[in-house]
């Protein structure tokens, strides 16, 4: 019997996914009683998982109404890529100075070859313009990448920062008649720069990922 908190877990994901790719839409509104008949659980665990993704920002609560998928606009999404900004570069800051690296966490050599796998296959998404593929493996690379070189309260404030701006853009990417063109390949360039304590290169890499981003709110505005 599968426990209800990982039920419940499980739900969230699923939820998540769905808002990420779009296939929950923003302003979509449903009720607990109709997630639940959807996945054939109780209502409890759903709820629960609603609430959860409603602290992560991702949903509002319409009182005696249910749940609604929260509407992000280009300010929304703008004012979150500079605070992502912020925050990233903090991160790679904190592990590498000019001085040199001041890790806060020694990496460890299995820890840096996954982040290295989830580096190249983000790549190959982004090349082949897959963008349900490159969320998935985006966000594990960002989660990875600032667990070895940071904590993880920061990475879970990075990984929140992540989702939101990924609901807001992709939409505005799906519109691309030539998506591969619009997404960041970076990660395996990045990766490089840490593992070889290049401050420099790290920030240029961290800060055209920025610039990167933010012109999807110049060139595709939703609202």
């Amino acid at each position: 019997m599968i426990k209800r908190s990982t039920l419940r877990s499980q739900i969230a994901s699923a939820l998540r996914d769905e808002i990420l790719a779009g296939r929950l839409p923003a302003g979509s509104h449903f009720t607990v009683k109709e997630i639940a008949e959807q996945y054939g659980v109780s209502a409890t665990p759903v709820r629960e998982a609603l609430v959860d993704l409603a602290a992560q920002g991702l949903l509002d609560v319409e009182q005696h109404r249910g749940f609604r998928v929260h509407e992000f606009t280009v300010d929304d999404y703008r004012a979150m890529v500079k605070a992502r900004m912020v925050v990233l570069d903090g991160l790679v800051h904190g592990y590498i100075s000019d001085e040199g690296p001041v890790p806060v966490v020694a990496p460890d050599e299995p820890a840096l070859a996954s982040v290295r796998r989830r580096a190249e296959a983000a790549v190959r998404a982004a090349r082949a313009g897959d963008l349900d593929v490159l969320i998935g493996y985006d966000l594990r690379y960002w989660r990875e990448l600032g667990e070895t070189i940071g904590n993880r309260y920061i990475c879970d404030f990075l990984d929140r920062l992540r989702v939101q701006c990924w609901v807001y853009a992709v939409p505005c990417l799906r519109r691309e008649h030539h998506v591969g063109k619009r997404l960041w390949a970076g990660h395996r360039d990045l990766l490089d720069a840490v593992e070889r304590e290049d401050a420099e290169a790290a920030r240029r890499i961290v800060g055209e990922q920025h610039r990167h981003a933010l012109a999807i709110a110049e060139k595709s505005p939703r609202w």
